[in-house]
């Protein structure tokens, strides 16, 4: 509080000012480091060196029962037909509202929900993607998905063009529609 011509005038202290903000942008950048830290393992029983069956985990210590958890689960959608698309798109408008990126992991379904997350496999090569739902198509009869260029890269299809691949959606338990925005 400062006083001219006999007037008292509250003048607020520049550090308070911005503490209050800058306290909240804190927490928020440890709140994204902490959730950038925080990650999934998909772990399979197919280690060929050194295989452990579930019987030998059992008997280890036959007071303590092991249960089996797993935060992501995969749900078998079968093969679909998938092309892929980008140069001709990109930069402009998809479905839900952002700019398509063709150098990001996204693919456009009729009717999956935004936001959905798919595991595609290429049965050829056996290379996966991790693709995320943000757009509406393919429109060619016989089609079901349409991969970004990106995507189509990551497992080998750029030069076919066209190919049937294994997909599969991924859930984590207890959330529904956990990833909005991927990349």
């Amino acid at each position: 509080m400062i006083q001219r011509n006999n007037e008292f005038i509250f003048v607020p202290n520049p550090k308070t000012k911005y503490e209050g903000k800058l306290k909240s942008l804190t927490k928020g950048f440890l709140i994204l480091v902490m959730i950038s830290l925080v990650g999934f393992t998909y772990m399979t029983n197919e280690n060929k060196e050194n295989p452990v069956n579930d019987s030998e985990i059992a008997n280890i210590n036959s007071d303590e029962s092991l249960v089996k958890t797993s935060l992501v689960e995969f749900i078998d959608k079968g093969t679909m037909r998938a092309s892929w698309y980008g140069p001709r798109f990109h930069g402009r408008l998809t479905a839900n509202g952002e700019i398509y990126d063709q150098m990001a992991f996204t693919a456009a379904h009729k009717k999956m929900k935004f936001g959905t997350l798919l595991r595609i496999t290429n049965p050829k090569n056996n290379k996966s993607v991790v693709v995320r739902i943000n757009d509406r198509g393919p429109y060619i009869p016989g089609r079901q998905l349409d991969l970004s260029k990106a995507a189509a890269m990551e497992i080998d299809m750029i030069k076919k063009g066209v190919a049937k691949l294994q997909v599969e959606e991924i859930t984590l338990k207890g959330m529904n529609l956990p990833v909005v925005t991927l990349n």
